[in-house]
């Protein structure tokens, strides 16, 4: 009876970490669009491969545990598609930080890991050895959202805290320790207690800041006055640009050239000729 609700928790740890792994798709669709990355990183698409790419490890080491199987193979090919689609569309220096990432990451140590287990241990405590390197490793994943939690406390907005994503944690963290207790393994159990405790307090913050309005800090108005300043009294010497002084001198003497042909034509209404001044 375990067994089958078991697959059954697992099951919906299936659909609704295959939801969490498409939620990027929306920032590719942009990529792709634009034709450039943007200021988006790859390091998170990297971490991600990893942690698929080790729990796929430990589900071949430990026997039995298909469910761990096809979800993070899934994940390890969607991830795959974001890196490939973030390498043909990136700078050149964020391509070769992005190979860098992999190599060492995806390929050095997880290659150093997956000698060193099989070389160095056997049966039982070659899954406690995998087991607790997972644990560790999905731990610290979990605990990535706290620095968008201290945005979202710090901005008092949930902009870069999407509700349907951290829903879609959280349910995957409640299916997958359900999943974890019914087939007593503690190594997929407690990190997702951290994944549950993480996921809970972003929608409770995603509640409590959706309808607060950001701090706006209104400056007060300042009354203009206009102070006429008697620049001979005070003593002041102005210094003009002598463009300004020529341009001032054209316009005093078009004017007056102005002035002399309206009163010519005055003059000449009066049967009086008046030269222009």
């Amino acid at each position: 009876m375990a067994g089958h609700w078991a697959f059954i928790v697992g099951i919906i740890g299936n659909v609704s970490s295959f939801l969490v792994y498409l939620a990027p798709v929306p920032t590719f669709y942009q990529v792709y669009r634009k034709r450039t990355t943007g200021g988006f990183q790859s390091v998170p698409y990297s971490v991600a491969l990893f942690s698929a790419m080790l729990w796929i490890f430990y589900a071949f080491v430990k026997t039995n545990s298909i469910l761990l199987i096809t979800i993070n193979s899934t994940g390890c090919a969607i991830e795959m598609i974001y890196i490939i689609m973030y390498l043909v569309y990136a700078p050149r220096s964020a391509r070769i930080f992005t190979a860098k990432i992999i190599l060492l990451l995806n390929v050095g140590l997880f290659s150093l890991i997956l000698l060193s287990t099989l070389l160095l241990s056997k049966g039982s405590k070659r899954v406690k050895v995998l087991g607790w390197i997972c644990m560790c490793f999905s731990a610290s994943v979990f605990a990535a959202p706290l620095s968008i939690i201290r945005q979202v406390v710090r901005t008092r907005s949930v902009e870069y805290m999407p509700f349907t994503l951290s829903l879609f944690l959280t349910i995957s963290a409640v299916a997958w320790f359900g999943y974890g207790l019914l087939t007593n393994d503690f190594y997929v159990m407690f990190p997702n207690v951290l994944g549950f405790a993480f996921g809970a307090v972003q929608m409770l913050l995603y509640v409590v800041y959706k309808y607060m309005v950001k701090k706006v800090v209104v400056e007060p108005a300042v009354l203009e006055h206009i102070v006429a300043i008697d620049v001979q009294k005070a003593g002041v010497e102005l210094q003009v640009p002598a463009e300004a002084i020529s341009d001032s001198k054209e316009a005093v003497k078009a004017n007056e050239e102005t002035n002399g042909r309206d009163k010519g034509k005055k003059g000449e209404e009066d049967g009086l000729e008046i030269s222009p001044a």
